[in-house]
């Protein structure tokens, strides 16, 4: 179960390496009377870099690490020696990683793409030794720089779930259900709302071999964009989902009205949804004979002219083949099913 391990949300102080100073070494040498100056520059600090990895899924492995710091840099020596370089630290995080200056609140940038390597805090540069501060007037300088000093960085990192179909509903609509028989995830169920307190992923497996990933995201009430509820956590894992889902229970008094109310606080959070792909799911439709559904559907088609919907029912398997054709075709844009394909 994914429930106690998914972290999204994690506060981490950075700090990078200082830079090394400068040598103020004078040549000595047997038979060399006035070297002269040879002091070597100081090693530059260790830079901290955010590196992306597909292989992670959430931020628990930073959960406890609340502090990561470089090396410092080495200092100059004779004969011109530089320092050595100050260690460099590597923090790998999942790919949607958000990353957030702590003070400011402001975006910093984000890791997308496996491999993805930004410099969070970089190291001070080494000072230069007396060597280079020779001249024809001044041939025995005794002075060098001092290293630039280290970088501290306080930030947040938030993970937006990287996922191709969210599920969006209301608390106790069924979408975990749906993701436990669409793919091999094994979400908390259990006949109350906000069962679902963090994303659960799942992986469809789907014809030749293909596949694609599916989010159960928790359940959302009106005024979540206000914060109501768990609102502000969730809303953002649902950013990054090209295509959306919609699941409305069959037993719901208006379908019509709760799928507004879902779009309504969408929308509210931030516009961008709209442009998304989406479908209509009316689930626990085993409670429907063929006569009320067919009632069902002269409504539906007036209600959802334009916007496909589909009816499913997770516990009696109902639907579900059709459902992942319909997902498939949407994801990679070849729409050969028709607009409105409804399952009857």
């Amino acid at each position: 179960m994914t429930e106690g391990n998914f972290v999204d949300y994690v506060k981490i102080y950075v700090s990078s390496g200082k830079g090394g100073k400068g040598s103020t070494h004078l040549h000595r040498e047997k038979f060399i009377e006035k070297g002269g100056p040879d002091g070597g520059d100081g090693g530059r600090g260790g830079h901290v870099y955010l590196v992306g990895n597909k292989s992670l899924w959430t931020l628990f492995h930073l959960k406890f690490a609340k502090h990561v710091k470089a090396g410092h840099g080495g200092d100059g020596g004779s004969d011109r020696s530089t320092g050595a370089d100050g260690e460099d630290k590597y923090i790998e995080v999942p790919l949607g990683t958000v990353v957030r200056d702590k003070e400011t609140n402001e975006i910093l940038f984000e890791i997308t793409e496996h491999g993805e390597k930004k410099i969070v805090a970089l190291g001070g540069k080494g000072g230069l030794g007396n060597w280079h501060f020779r001249s024809s007037t001044n041939q025995t300088p005794r002075y060098s720089q001092p290293g630039l000093p280290s970088t501290e960085v306080d930030m947040i990192l938030e993970l937006k779930v990287l996922a191709d179909v969210g599920l969006v509903g209301f608390p106790n609509a069924g979408k975990s259900t749906l993701l436990s028989v669409l793919t091999s995830a094994k979400p908390k169920i259990a006949d109350y709302p906000f069962t679902t307190l963090k994303p659960n992923l799942g992986i469809v497996a789907y014809r030749d071999f293909q596949s694609f990933v599916i989010a159960d995201i928790p359940g959302i009430i009106e005024g979540a964009a206000e914060g109501k509820g768990l609102g502000h956590y969730f809303l953002r894992h649902i950013e990054r989902n090209s295509t959306l889902l919609f699941l409305v229970p069959v037993d719901t008094p208006n379908i019509k009205d709760e799928y507004d109310i879902l779009v309504n606080e969408l929308t509210k959070y931030n516009p961008e949804m709209l442009d998304k792909e989406r479908i209509v799911v009316i689930s626990k439709c085993d409670m429907l004979d063929d006569e009320l559904k067919a009632e069902l559907k002269i409504q539906l088609d007036k209600d959802f002219a334009g916007t496909p919907y589909m009816f499913i029912s997770s516990v009696a398997q109902q639907g579900l083949s059709e459902l992942k054709d319909k997902l498939w075709s949407m994801l990679n844009m070849e729409d050969d099913v028709p607009e409105n394909s409804h399952n009857l």
